[in-house]
């Protein structure tokens, strides 16, 4: 099991810089830092172990980031996406979806992606109503406990021009902290220890903060052309690596 002190200390240390280094870019573009940090753990937690110790590291991150631009938030947008979610995390977690199907839901993520980043401009944003954000909810509820980082998905639904860069991180930090927080309950109901692995989510957990921190005094300073450029970018890191993990399942 992957404690604390089985892991070696230079892994640690490895882990704890890109920790702090996806929180950065989580803060400064709005996504992709999750992606980043989970295949990083990936490669020292197993995959079953990976998805609960991952969220409850991004939880707290999320957290972090929504103290700082919290007067952006947009509950109108947020609320529906909680009820959508609780439920699409609850119907995984009581097992209605089978993980045999795993590569249609990323399929599905990655042409969202690729739509969102490389569309010609007379196409339309993805501009949803608040209450859409209900839909959004159910399928980032259940591809959050199938696949873990949920970033990818919500970043699609906000490279939209009608909300700021501070909005953005604001309510996309909120949506993603209610998904993460969700996986608690959820995995401790299917027998995941998070007690066993205090010491290394604690540990993960600070350094996320610092580069939360670090993050959001730049984010002060971006312009929103740059922000959504920035924004593009990491969503076309994260659909690469979701073709890629495609292609090797």
């Amino acid at each position: 099991m992957p404690e604390l002190a089985q892991i070696p200390n230079l892994t640690l240390v490895l882990l704890s810089a890109v920790c702090v280094v996806s929180a950065f870019i989580s803060a400064v573009t709005g996504g992709a830092g999750g992606v980043l940090l989970f295949a990083a753990l990936n490669t020292a937690i197993p995959l079953r172990m990976l998805v609960p110790i991952h969220g409850a590291v991004q939880l707290m991150n999320n957290l972090a980031r929504i103290y700082y631009v919290r007067e952006h938030i947009r509950w109108a947008m947020c609320l529906p996406f909680f009820i959508g979610c609780a439920i699409g995390a609850a119907g995984m977690t009581l097992g209605l979806a089978n993980l045999s199907w795993q590569q249609l839901p990323l399929a599905l993520l990655a042409v969202l992606i690729f739509y969102t980043v490389f569309k010609p401009k007379k196409l339309p944003e993805i501009r949803l109503a608040p209450h859409n954000y209900f839909w959004v909810g159910i399928a980032t509820g259940t591809l959050g406990i199938l696949a873990g980082a949920v970033d990818p998905l919500l970043a699609a639904f906000y490279v939209r021009r009608d909300l700021s860069p501070k909005e953005v991180v604001a309510n996309k930090s909120v949506m993603q902290a209610w998904c993460h927080a969700l996986k608690i309950p959820a995995f401790i109901y299917l027998g995941f220890a998070f007690a066993d692995h205090l010491g290394l989510i604690l540990l993960l957990t600070v350094a996320a903060v610092i580069g939360t921190r670090i993050g959001v005094a730049l984010l002060h300073r971006l312009n929103g052309e740059l922000f959504f450029k920035l924004m593009r970018v990491a969503l076309l890191i994260a659909g690469v690596r979701i073709v890629y993990q495609l292609v090797t399942l």
